[in-house]
């Protein structure tokens, strides 16, 4: 199957950008001596740059022209979070073997380099989730900064934004739900302190242990949540 000029065009400018050539933040050419330098026409031309700012590689300024974003990876890679919120119960899954894979290796990462501002906001965090134990809304919104500090002290944007991504505040709040109504939030939240305290001895392997359990009980919380549905749909 033969590809379209604009998906060429896309390619050329992106081997531009990833060649240096147009690097983050830099002008494009004007359109018209971008496409005869491709040897296309303006229109699959426009094409490949409206992809490419969806795509936040590029964008738009005003009456100034298209540039080359930062190609931060939190830019790149922020529509995650959406795709993972329109899957399905058995994509659902998947994301959540990724996040098993992911989060262990990156809180172990942490352990060895937190910092003790990062190690005071983890506490506090904690804290404030064991003040709102059957507030499902706040512990949702509490549960995502937790476990988002505690990866940022990684120093590696592009390993948060990722596990950003696949946690996806839905699926938090469906978890934490279910967490209340079986009435093991304290469970939930002394795995929490697990975490913060290998933490703060800056022990790598127990925080990596920490991190699997943690990870591992909404894995089969959420297994046996979607297959009840399941069953309840085939009834």
């Amino acid at each position: 199957m033969s590809r379209s000029l604009t998906d060429e065009a896309i390619d050329r400018i992106r081997g531009f950008v990833q060649s240096g050539r147009f690097p983050a933040g830099a002008k494009l050419p004007p359109e018209q001596e971008l496409a005869t330098e491709l040897g296309i026409s303006r229109s699959p031309m426009r094409e490949a740059v409206k992809a490419l700012i969806m795509a936040r590689v590029l964008e738009i300024r005003r009456g100034d022209g298209t540039y080359v974003t930062s190609l931060a990876p939190s830019l790149l890679l922020e529509g995650l979070g959406n795709a993972v919120a329109l899957m399905g119960g058995g994509t659902v899954l998947e994301l959540t073997e990724v996040r098993r894979l992911l989060e262990p290796a990156a809180t172990r990462l942490a352990a060895t380099r937190i910092t003790e501002d990062e190690l005071a906001a983890v506490a506090e965090l904690l804290d404030a989730m064991c003040e709102a134990v059957d507030d499902v809304e706040r512990l949702t919104v509490l549960d995502a900064a937790f476990h988002r500090t505690v990866i940022a002290a990684t120093g590696n944007e592009t390993l948060t934004t990722l596990l950003e991504g696949v946690s996806s505040r839905t699926l938090r709040a469906r978890i934490w739900r279910g967490t209340v109504d079986r009435g093991v939030t304290n469970t939930t939240l002394a795995q929490h302190r697990a975490i913060y305290t290998a933490l703060a001895n800056r022990d790598a392997d127990v925080a990596t242990a920490a991190a699997l359990m943690h990870v591992d009980t909404s894995e089969r919380w959420l297994r046996a949540h979607l297959a009840d549905a399941q069953e309840l749909d085939a009834e």
